[in-house]
C-alpha cells in the first residue's frame, strides 16, 4: 500500500488580512444586477430601482480592537459607530442606518451595556443615523461587537478606490498618527497600573492623542464640502489602517504610482513631542503605519482642489504617477525612499 501523500496547508498569516478576503471571495460573482459593487472598497454598492445604497460591515473584538481596561464602554458604543459611518463617507455617501449585533459573556451587567448603548446613541445623534436592527448572543470570550452602516448617495457622485488620475493631488483631511501614539499612551499607563494598583493614570497632558484612539469622529464635515463646492474626489479611502497601507490600496485600484511629501503629512504638536521625546520615534512612521485616524484620504486633479483649498482642514501630501515609477516618500532632503505597507494586518506573526 502506497503511503498517502500529506496535504501542505496554508498559515492565514502568510496571506494577510487582504490577501485573505481576496482568495476567499474570488469565485464569487454577483448574481443579481442589484450588486453593482462588492469586495474590495470602503463599501458595497447596491442599487434598487432610482435609489443607490452603500453597505458597510466591521468587526470589533475584545483584546483585538479595544481593551476594556481602559476603554470606557460609552467611548466604546460611539468609536464603534463611527468606524462603520466613515466607510461610507469614505464612499462620498450619506450614512442613514446601522444595525447593531452583540456578543458577551456574563461578566457584562445591564448597566455595563446601558453605558455601551448611551454611546451608540450619541454617535447616531452626533451623525443623524438611526439604529434600526442587530442581534445578541452569548460568548464564553468576552465582548464582540458587529455593525452593518448603510448609506445613501447620488450614483454620480460615489467614489471608489479606483478612479485616480496620473497628476492628481493626494489629499488628506485632519492630521495623522496621533490615535496611534495614544493607544502606546494608553498602553504604557496600563502597565503602570498592572505592576502597582495604586499608581493612577496620568493622561492630563495627553488629552488630544488620547481622544483620538478613544473617541475617533468620521469626517462628515469634509463631504459635506465636496458637496457645496461641487467636487467628486476621483479616488477615496478612509484612513483606517496607516496611510502607507491606505494609499497602496488606491494605488492597487487604480494601478497607478505615487509619490509622497515626507515634510507635507500633517501631524499634530502632541503628536509630534510624544513621538520623538517619550518613545523615541519618528512621528511620519506614526502617520504611515499607526492606523485608527479614520481621516479620509482623496485624490482630487489641481483645479478640483483649489475649489475646497482654504474651506476644509486638508493639505496636500503627493501626488499619483504612472505605474512604473512605483511608490515613494520624499524626505525633506529630497531623498527618495520605497513606500512599505506596515500598517495593521489581523493575520501577521507577531
Amino acid at each position: 500500500m502506497s503511503k498517502e501523500t500529506k496535504k501542505k496547508f496554508t498559515n492565514i498569516n502568510e496571506l494577510g488580512e487582504f490577501g485573505l478576503i481576496q482568495h476567499l471571495t474570488q469565485n464569487f460573482s454577483p448574481l443579481n444586477s442589484s450588486s453593482i459593487l462588492g469586495v474590495g472598497d470602503d463599501a458595497a454598492i447596491l442599487k434598487y430601482g432610482d435609489a443607490t445604497l452603500v453597505m458597510s460591515t466591521d468587526l470589533l473584538v475584545e483584546h483585538i480592537h479595544f481593551d476594556l481596561n481602559y476603554v470606557p464602554l460609552k467611548h466604546l458604543g460611539y468609536k464603534s459607530v463611527v468606524v462603520n459611518l466613515s466607510d461610507i463617507y469614505a464612499m462620498n455617501a450619506t450614512p442613514r442606518q446601522i444595525t447593531l449585533s452583540l456578543a458577551l459573556s456574563s461578566r457584562f451587567t445591564v448597566e455595563a451595556l446601558e453605558a455601551f448603548y448611551s454611546g451608540v446613541e450619541l454617535a447616531c445623534r452626533n451623525y443623524g443615523v438611526d439604529l434600526v436592527g442587530g442581534d445578541t448572543t452569548s460568548s464564553r470570550t468576552g465582548l464582540t461587537i458587529s455593525i452593518t452602516a448603510i448609506g445613501e448617495a447620488n450614483e454620480k457622485n460615489i467614489t471608489k478606490r479606483d478612479g485616480a488620475q496620473v497628476e492628481d493631488y493626494i489629499c488628506v483631511s485632519g492630521d495623522l498618527g496621533a490615535a496611534y501614539l495614544g493607544l502606546q499612551i494608553l498602553e504604557r499607563e496600563k502597565k503602570v497600573w498592572e505592576a502597582d494598583n495604586s499608581m493612577q493614570p496620568q493622561l492630563e497632558a495627553y488629552q488630544y492623542i488620547v481622544e483620538r484612539q478613544l473617541k475617533p469622529e468620521a469626517r462628515k464635515d469634509i463631504i459635506q464640502v465636496f458637496a457645496e463646492n461641487g467636487v467628486i474626489p476621483n479616488a477615496m479611502i478612509d484612513l483606517s489602517d496607516g496611510l502607507s497601507s491606505d494609499l497602496m490600496h488606491i494605488c492597487k485600484a487604480s494601478e497607478l504610482g505615487a509619490e509622497l511629501y515626507e515634510e507635507n503629512i500633517p501631524i499634530h504638536p502632541q503628536a509630534h513631542k510624544v513621538a520623538f521625546k517619550e518613545f523615541k520615534i519618528s512621528p511620519t512612521t506614526c502617520a504611515l503605519s499607526g492606523g485608527e485616524d479614520y481621516e479620509l484620504l482623496f485624490t482630487l486633479p489641481k483645479d478640483e482642489f483649489q475649489k475646497i483649498d482654504g474651506k476644509a482642514n486638508v493639505k496636500v501630501i503627493g501626488k499619483m504617477l504612472e505605474p512604473k515609477e512605483g511608490i515613494k516618500l520624499y524626505s525633506p532632503k529630497g531623498q527618495a525612499f520605497d513606500l512599505i505597507a506596515q500598517g495593521w494586518n489581523h493575520f501577521k506573526q507577531e
